[in-house]
């Protein structure tokens, strides 16, 4: 099983913003329109910050030199291996899942 502690309870938040991060740097802002495009959920400022915080804490991300008052993060070799993880074992269970529908 996937070690989910440094995610909290807010599991699915956590996971879809070092998603967002995947792909290079962004900032809150950025992060909240690329989860909301992507997944159609939209994340109050509220959940983000506090999920970065975090996933900061955690480090499962890190912040980057300010940008015009923009904080951005980018993902750590941690975050990686953990969204790796997670993703891979949602993975499994979607399969089998699946599978059992059939």
């Amino acid at each position: 099983m996937v070690d989910d502690k440094p995610l909290g309870r807010f599991l699915e938040p956590a996971l879809l913003i070092l998603i967002s991060l995947a792909d290079g740097p962004k900032h809150g802002y950025a992060i909240m329109e690329d989860i909301e495009q992507l997944y159609a959920v939209c994340l109050g400022p509220g959940t983000l910050y506090g999920a970065l915080s975090r996933l900061e804490r955690h480090h499962l991300i890190m912040p980057l030199p300010s940008e015009e008052r923009r904080q951005p993060y980018q993902l750590t070799e941690a975050g990686k291996r953990l969204v790796h993880a997670q993703l891979s074992h949602l993975q499994s269970i979607a399969v089998i899942g699946l599978q059992r529908l059939s």
